[in-house]
This record gives structure tokens, sequence and C-alpha cells, in this order.
């Protein structure tokens, strides 16, 4: 199966022109959230179809940075991550949108015990599969990718749980920009 993931677009779709052939050929695209930045269904509607352009096997979820209506316009296409799990030729793909807690008060934020139960709603729609792909918006904490400038880690602690404990075979995040 080959994917092509990524998340934070902002609404900038422009940086996809030069992935044209890759997102073409795709199985599935893989959108780990913030479509739009602080904006809604409109926005994302304009990125989802931007996007879908290219292909339209597309799964994708809200990022803490999208209003939660982007949550009910992705599950009325069918396509919604946050809280579902998709099997595509034998391989569970499920997902966690928003973040945990942040200090700026983004507009989809949600507490751990949250982010823990979301997950497990996911997970359990593809807890049979022979391989597990994880998205959640936010990543894992105490991890190079969740580390900001300063050095802190904030991440979440329920994602990082959630690896730990059911072991998916991988894990697509995105959210903290400056991580390496």
């Amino acid at each position: 199966m080959e994917i092509v993931s990524f998340g934070d677009i902002h609404e900038d779709i422009s940086n996809l022109k030069p992935l044209k052939n890759e997102l073409e050929t795709a199985d599935v695209i893989i959108i780990s959230g913030d479509l739009t930045n602080y904006n809604g269904i409109r926005e994302a509607k304009k990125v989802i179809e931007g996007i879908m352009k290219y292909n339209k096997n597309v799964l994708a979820q809200l990022g803490n940075l999208d209003k939660f209506e982007v949550d009910d316009y992705l599950t009325e296409k069918g396509i919604n991550l946050h809280r579902n799990g998709y099997i595509r030729d034998g391989i569970g793909i499920f997902g966690v949108g928003g973040s945990n807690p942040t200090p700026f008060r983004t507009p989809t934020e949600f507490s751990e015990s949250e982010i823990e139960a979301f997950l497990l709603e996911g997970f359990e729609k593809v807890r049979e599969t022979r391989f597990k792909i994880m998205v959640p918006h936010m990543p894992p904490n105490g991890t190079r990718i969740d580390m900001i400038r300063n050095g802190a880690h904030v991440g979440s602690h329920s994602v990082r749980d959630f690896i730990t404990k059911y072991k998916p075979d991988i894990s697509i995040s995105g959210h903290i920009h400056e991580a390496r």
C-alpha cells in the first residue's frame, strides 16, 4: 500500500504541487489535522476539495486550529479519522484530532482522558487488523517530535501511553511545527 501523509496545511495547498505524482498514485492520503488556521467548514472544504483533485482516497481529521465544525464536515464526507477507524487492504487506520490543552486556547483541545477514550474508540474498529496505523494530531510526550524551542516536551501523555500499551505499527502526527 502506498500512503502519502501530511498535516498542518493551514489552508495552503500550494505546497502539494511538487507531490502531484505521489498524490495521484497513492492508495490513500492521510491528513493528520490542522486543515485550517483557526477557521471552519468553508476553509476546510477548500482544502479537502483541492486535495481530492489529485486523489479521492482521503482520510482526514481536525487539528487543534480547526473549529470543531470541521469534524462534522469530515464525518459528512465519510473521511473522518477522529474517533474513528478504517480498514484499507487489511491495514487499520485510526486517529484522534485536536490536541491536548495548550496555553493558546486553540479551538479544538481535549483532556488527556478524552484523548485516550477517542483513541480507543477508533482502535476498536481496527483491532483485528494485522497492521495498524495510528494518527494522533498531537505527538506522544517525551519524544523528539514533541519538543518546542525552549526544550519543553508538550505532547500528549495519553498518546504515548496508548503507543506503549497497544503498539501500533506506525504512528503519524503533526502539531509541533518546530520539532525535529
